[in-house]
């Protein structure tokens, strides 16, 4: 099944949604058909030639606090959800290091465990840092120091 694709934001916001919320495992592929539509598609057509689109994860610019279900709650460690290329998590990463703050981290593209956590966490962007029963969407100091209890 293809969909096509619409000129409109909101359409090509919602396809991406639908995308993003697929398993990352999948391919998805574009094409062109013969009367200058454009398709997306699980499959590559038979009969035309097709790229396979590259899905990335968000970064959080801004970050938030959230309460946290108390069945993610790890009460005497902090976990990043984050991955390699982001620039925010090695942002957290170097701040934790230098701050001899113990974490634990999960690459949620590389990691099977990381990958089904985040999934379940409703995770849509990196990093994400549990601190006890908080949520930390994205890093800067101020925000993680406020849910960490340090100065």
């Amino acid at each position: 099944m293809s969909i096509p694709f619409f000129k409109s934001p909101a359409a090509l916001s919602a396809l991406l949604c639908v995308i993003l919320s697929t398993n990352c495992h999948a391919e998805i592929h574009r094409w062109t058909d013969n009367d200058g539509k454009i398709h997306f598609s699980d499959k590559p057509p038979g009969d035309v030639e097709s790229t396979v689109v590259e899905i990335r994860i968000n970064t959080y610019e801004t970050p938030s606090i959230e309460g946290l279900a108390a069945v993610f709650e790890r009460a005497d460690k902090i976990v990043m959800y984050a991955t390699s290329w982001c620039g925010v998590c090695r942002k957290a990463r170097s701040y934790f290091r230098a701050n001899g703050i113990a974490f634990t981290e999960f690459d949620v593209e590389n990691s099977a465990r990381g990958k089904r956590e985040f999934k379940r966490l409703g995770g849509r962007g990196v990093p994400v840092i549990l601190v006890g029963k908080k949520r930390l969407n994205g890093f800067n100091r101020t925000a993680f120091e406020s849910i960490y209890g340090q100065p």
